[in-house]
């Protein structure tokens, strides 16, 4: 067994305390999972803007009283949103979009202490594992960070848009999801297993690829979320009557197209997926051959079975986002493509983790 902890304690101690570590980062991630959707959610339903200021600690607690949701409501009548798309807006309905504005930022609030107060014990109880404390300490950090790049997102539509910037959307999403794979790389690694070869000298290659486009992939679907470009061309497998369609680069600079024409964004995020479903099919047929190569067993090679797994999850979710554009993206089937993302991102990593050695090792 690999030395995951301090040397003077037994390896009873040492297996006990990385299942406590890893158990605690994998209910973060839920955590942090539960904290996209409704960030998700908060988007879909245009809710993101029903909160005027950043009030860190003040903010957790909503409005009391009649008087202080009037304050409240006074305070989003002031921004363009509610002047160009919702005059009129009773408190009633002003209420639901806060609720969902609320929630995220309580829920991200949540998640500091879920991850900071445990690492605190976890680091002076001595029970990390030996070389996590430091980038356990990163990923808080990360944390913090990502709070400034919320309020930074939603300040872009306070003052002369009606919705926030499409490009801090995406780096906001871009945040959680590497908050995501951090803590479910770690936690992959504090898994007892038997260690096993990667099937070929390309396999490790190719998975961090396949995990590269994933996070590509997810940045481009938040440009589509923060363009509403899914509200359009609705058909498949033609986009507009075609394969390519036209007026892709109508804009000029050409590259301008990629991040503000909401149809060459829409085409692009659809070309994502495909290319995305090739990368796993091909990842998958790699360890397969490798694994035959070397004589081992597909369903005892977890390499196999972890590129298959992936297969089939990107595969699903393909299927998702075609239904979720078909349909016009009813809230709880654009929610599910969103789910459906993460998932993807926590397989993938997971599956890149697992071609090192882990911390604790299996004979």
């Amino acid at each position: 067994m690999a030395n995951a902890t301090s040397p003077a304690i037994s390896e009873s101690e040492q297996r006990f305390n990385a299942a406590l570590v890893r158990g605690w980062l994998y209910f973060v991630v839920l955590t942090l999972f539960c904290l996209v959707l409704v960030g998700g959610a908060t988007r879909l339903t245009q809710s993101g803007l029903s909160i005027t200021e950043w009030k860190p600690i003040h903010g957790i607690i909503p409005p009391l009283s009649l008087a202080e949701w009037q304050e409240e409501f006074a305070l989003y009548k002031r921004i363009p949103e509610y002047q160009l798309l919702n005059k009129g807006m009773s408190l009633a309905e002003f209420q639901n979009i806060f609720w969902w504005e609320w929630s995220h930022r309580l829920l991200a609030r949540a998640v500091g202490l879920i991850f900071a107060l445990p690492l605190l014990f976890f680091w002076i109880s001595k029970r990390l594992p030996k070389g996590l404390g430091w980038p356990l300490t990163g990923v808080l950090a990360l944390g913090g960070l990502q709070g400034f790049i919320g309020w930074w997102m939603v300040s872009s539509g306070l003052s002369e848009r009606t919705d926030v910037s499409q490009y801090r959307l995406a780096v906001h999403l871009i945040m959680a999801c590497l908050i995501i794979a951090a803590c479910v790389y770690i936690a992959r690694g504090l898994k007892p297993r038997r260690h096993e070869d990667p099937p070929t000298g390309a396999s490790h290659g190719f998975a961090i690829v396949l995990l590269v486009a994933a996070f590509i992939q997810i940045y481009l679907g938040a440009l589509v979320a923060g363009l509403d470009a899914g509200l359009s061309y609705n058909t498949w497998p033609l986009m507009d009557g075609a394969i390519v369609p036209q007026d892709l680069l109508l804009h000029q600079p050409a590259w301008l197209n990629f991040f503000e024409n909401p149809k060459t964004v829409q085409f692009t995020h659809r070309m994502g997926g495909y290319v995305l479903l090739l990368l796993a099919l091909l990842h998958y047929l790699t360890e397969w051959r490798g694994a035959v190569a070397r004589g081992l067993d597909l369903e005892l090679s977890q390499h196999a079975r972890g590129a298959l797994a992936i297969l089939v999850v990107i595969l699903l979710q393909a299927v998702l986002g075609i239904f979720t554009l078909v349909l016009q993206m009813p809230l709880w089937l654009a929610l599910s493509h969103q789910a459906g993302a993460i998932i993807v991102l926590i397989l993938v990593t997971g599956h890149l983790r697992g071609y090192r050695r882990p911390l604790i090792e299996e004979v």
